[in-house]
């Protein structure tokens, strides 16, 4: 057997083209830790800020923050995780590879039931779009919620969560065809991104939104912000346009007594129990079929640059994976 496997790092900061597969001598797992021969990798945004240094980190790295797979061999004082055991995780860089070394408190057990594929196309955004929907505004039945790039991994995610919990939902899509992806995913209405916010107060006969979801940023805040009703909340939960600028507080005494918070995955899921608790949640959510993954297209390993430069171009729906 070979005692290497592929890898794709990225070396310095920049575009795409900064991604290239390498070879590298397969690791060996440490006290605590578990190797893991990866089945399918998930592509999100996150990866796209380290790679192009939006968030610090140190080159060069291998990124992605998402795979599912299974265990090869354990660290020393590892147990509940014996060779053959499917998995995943969601929270540790590296993804990127034949095989990953990962702390064994961020792995989680993928039940019977769950193919491999769909955990790594659900599990990173899963947990966000749960504390999302569960934590950072717990969504009450009968609330109008609006969802930006609906027709996204998240966004639907998102939408069908929303609408579980009885909400009427609005997603925000930049075409007919992700209308259609975000009506299937269980939006009620759909809008595009020119005044979007006068849609949503069409919609709500003038009252506005409970909560919006923006994982866009720089470009729509404003718009997201005027979409909210008296003491609505504004989550920017991404930044796929850039980050969003320095906000005049006022803004939200003007808009209604506004509630404006920018989450994040550590605070919300902050330690394994919390981990496994919401993988849990979520993986049950997928076997009962009220998460339903739109996997838009799994390349090889080595084509990483196009699944990034898909990923930028937001022409994609559903998730995107990487499969070694």
């Amino acid at each position: 057997m070979s005692n290497h496997m592929q890898t794709v790092q990225v070396s310095q900061p920049g575009s795409a083209e900064e991604l290239r597969p390498t070879r590298s001598e397969k690791p060996e797992p440490g006290p605590g830790e578990v190797l893991v021969r990866t089945a399918a990798i998930g592509v999100n945004f996150i990866d796209v800020y380290y790679r192009n240094g939006s968030y610090a980190a140190d080159y060069p790295l291998v990124p992605g923050q998402e795979a599912a797979g299974t265990v090869e061999a354990v660290g020393e004082g590892v147990e509940g995780f014996p060779p053959g055991t499917r998995v995943a995780y969601a929270t540790h860089l590296g993804a990127y590879a034949e095989f990953a070394v990962v702390p064994a408190d961020k792995l989680v057990h993928v039940p019977d039931g769950v193919e491999s594929h769909d955990a790594a196309a659900v599990l990173l955004q899963g947990l966000a779009a749960h504390y999302l929907t569960h934590d950072t505004h717990p969504i009450a039945p009968g609330e109008t919620v609006v969802v930006l790039a609906a027709a996204g991994g998240l966004g639907r995610l998102m939408c069908q969560l929303a609408a579980n919990r009885g909400a009427t939902v609005i997603g925000v899509v930049s075409s007919e065809l992700k209308a259609k992806a975000a009506l299937e995913a269980g939006a009620h209405h759909t809008a595009g991104y020119e005044d979007f916010d006068k849609e949503v107060r069409r919609i709500t006969d003038g009252a506005g939104a409970h909560v919006v979801y923006d994982s866009v940023g720089a470009a729509t805040h404003l718009q997201s912000l005027r979409s909210l009703r008296r003491r609505g909340t504004l989550a920017i939960c991404g930044l796929s346009s850039g980050a969003v600028p320095p906000l005049d507080i006022e803004l939200l005494r003007g808009g209604g007594s506004l509630f404006l918070t920018r989450p994040t995955m550590k605070d919300h899921v902050p330690d394994t129990a919390a981990l496994r608790e919401n993988a849990a949640a979520v993986f049950g959510y997928l076997a009962d079929g009220v998460i339903r993954p739109s996997i838009h297209e799994a390349l090889p390993l080595e084509r990483a640059a196009d699944a990034h430069r898909l990923l930028e171009s937001r022409t994609t729906t559903g998730k995107l994976l990487l499969v070694p």
